[in-house]
This record gives C-alpha cells, structure tokens and sequence, in this order.
C-alpha cells in the first residue's frame, strides 16, 4: 500500500509523518520540486523510526512522479501563499496551474489514486483538480471541514474543561469565514453543547474558528501545519483502512443541500472508494440561508477562475 503527498511544505512534512507514525500505509513518498528537500525530510523522519518504532518507509522524490505510482491516495498540499502585493486573483492563478499540472501528473501515474486537497483556496483548487482529474467525483475532495471541526472542537474543550475526544461537531460550506459551524449538531459526550455553554460564549468560539487559521498566522508569521498536516493524514487512514469514517469533507455537489455544480464543505462517508456516500442531514432555514452565502463566496472565487481560462 502506498501513499503520496506532493509538496514537502510544513504541511504536506507534517502529514507524511504523522502517517508513518500511524503506520497508515507500508510506503509514503514524499515529492517536492526543490532539489533534495523532499529527500532530506523523508529521510529525516526514516531516522525516527528505530527511535518511534514504526515500519512504514519513506521516501523523497524532487519531481519524478514515476516513483509515486501505484498510489492509493495522493495528498496535494503545493501551491504558494498569498505574499505582500499578490492579488487574489493571482494567487488564484498561480496556484491553479500548480494544481493542474500536479494532478495531471498523478493520475498518469496512479490512475485509481483519490486525491485529497490542501492547496488554498481550497474549495477551488478541488474544483481545479476535479476538472484535470477527469475522474469520479468521489475520488477528487478537500481537506478543510475535518480541520476547521478540529479547531471548533478543540477551543470548546478549553471552554468546557473536558476531553476533545468526547466532543464531536458538524461544520458545512467553504473553506473560510464564511464557514458554517452548525451548533445544533455539536455534542460532548452525547450532551447538546447548547446544554453546557451560554449562548454568547458559544458564539464567541464559532467566530474564533472561523478565523482560527488567521489566528495562526498572527502569531508565527506563516499558516499553520500540525492541525492541517493530521487533519490530511487522519482523511487518508479513513480511506487506506476503509473506516467508514464520518467527515466534514469538501465534496462536489450534484443537488444536494440544494446547491449544484460546486465544491462545498457536507457530512460524508469516507472509505476504500473515497467519498462513499454524502450525508445530507435537515438544515433549517437559518442554516441553510447561512449555507448559501457560503456557497456564494465560493461560486465568486470559481467564477475568477473560470474567466481565466486555465482549465
């Protein structure tokens, strides 16, 4: 079993540890274009495993994709951030051709490969990469909503003094402000969060997750990388184990949650085939009308990169 994360970021680094940790899969390459990065960090973190007993072996790769093929999933993390005096639209542009060329090149390599998004602006880098991909819409999907729950889940154990591990939470729509964490559908130990914590207090803590990554960057300088990077690998293990697992997952939507035509943050099943089944739970108007703004940020951004005619 092998698995490929292109892009030897501190994201796409953290991720290929954290699943040679968990013994996720018996190879992991790791690619990059900067000559000897990705080979430095795979073989940096090879060195750990007599120290953390594992066996999954990794490997770096500068821009041979050959030694990625036969993968089962591929984690796409390269693109660049936006930088001072970049405009949206060129960091659309820029990392679109990324995107483009990289899944390009991974389903010549491992045609039956599912891929899984990092690259920013996720949403619509998903639909850049379903377009080059040319394939079923289950094996083409974003990684956000599994972060984003993170992050809401881990600021209410805080809140709450309880364990993130009793905690579980529904967050729907783009990757950004415009997120929809979705309370009614937030539990501790089975309890309603309602339950437990003042409405305003509840609040507070929806909006700090709505710009949890933004907090990051305040505070180092740079975008975040352990809570991205697990989050990836943890979608991976659901897929490389066939868990079934159920995740916030940036999926392509065909009518569901009355939207078409659009990468959105859903409830999915995750398992051997990718995205197995989209679980389309009731929103109340409130819920859904906060949906559809979502989906109409993201639509704006698609919109740019259709008029730029990279696809």
């Amino acid at each position: 079993m092998k698995v490929t994360v292109v892009g030897a970021g501190n994201v796409g680094s953290t991720c290929a540890n954290v699943l040679a940790h968990n013994e996720v899969a018996n190879e992991i390459v790791l690619l990059d274009i900067k000559e000897g990065v990705a080979e430095g960090k795979a073989l940096d973190m090879w060195e750990t495993s007599p120290v953390n007993l594992y066996d999954s072996r990794i490997t770096g790769s500068t821009n041979d994709y050959s030694k990625t093929a036969g993968s089962e999933v591929v984690v796409i993390t390269s693109g660049i951030p936006r930088k001072p005096g970049m405009s949206r639209d060129d960091l659309i542009a820029t990392n679109a051709g990324i995107v483009k060329s990289v899944t390009e090149n991974v389903i010549k390599h491992s045609p039956d490969a599912k891929i899984i998004i990092v690259s920013n602006p996720l949403d619509v880098m998903c639909y850049t990469a379903y377009l080059s991909a040319k394939v079923d819409k289950s094996r083409v999907m974003g990684m956000a909503g599994v972060l984003d729950t993170a992050r809401y889940r881990s600021f209410l154990a805080l809140e709450l003094n309880v364990s993130p591990k009793d905690i579980q939470a529904l967050l729907m729509g783009g990757h950004g402000d415009t997120m929809v964490p979705l309370p009614r559908y937030t539990t501790v130990g089975g309890i309603p969060v309602t339950e437990l914590i003042d409405a305003d207090k509840l609040d507070a803590i929806i909006e700090r997750t709505k710009f949890g990554g933004g907090e990051i960057v305040k505070l180092l300088g740079t975008s975040a990388w352990y809570a991205p990077g697990a989050a990836a690998a943890q979608m991976v293990e659901a897929i490389v184990k066939d868990q079934k697992r159920v995740f916030p997952v940036c999926s392509w939507l065909e009518g569901e949650f009355n939207q078409e035509g659009i990468y959105l943050g859903v409830p999915v099943i995750l398992g051997k085939n990718g995205i197995e089944k989209i679980l389309e739970v009731h929103l109340n108007e409130d819920e859904q009308a906060l949906l559809n703004e979502s989906a109409n940020a993201v639509r704006k951004v698609m919109g740019v990169l259709d008029g730029m005619e990279i696809l």
